[in-house]
């Protein structure tokens, strides 16, 4: 596996220091780390369009399933209800899935 290895506590405090921003970043990072590794996540543009950022959401959780073996449905309900303390919480999934 092809996977950056992020600090998932950077991942929960960028977001405040940037003002969001690196939650924005963070989506694309991991999208590129997913479809590097052969997954066909959507582009991450669908974030800016309202009903359509949920589908692009499910598509990146089941982008994450496919390379590392994490559930979609956690992934999704993470990134979806926590924002980003959820995503802090992929990116560890992510790292561990990663070491192993």
């Amino acid at each position: 596996m092809n996977l950056t290895h992020r600090s998932a506590a950077a991942v929960f405090w960028l977001p405040l220091i940037t003002f969001g921003i690196y939650s924005i970043v963070w989506y694309a990072k991991t999208r590129g780390d997913m479809a590097r590794n052969g997954a066909k996540p959507m582009t991450t543009w669908w974030l800016i369009v309202p009903i359509m950022s949920f589908i692009y959401l499910w598509s990146l959780s089941k982008a994450i399933e496919e390379v590392t073996g994490a559930s979609k449905g956690a992934n999704f309900a993470l990134m979806l209800l926590l924002g980003w303390i959820g995503q802090a919480f992929v990116q560890a999934r992510i790292n561990r899935r990663k070491a192993s």
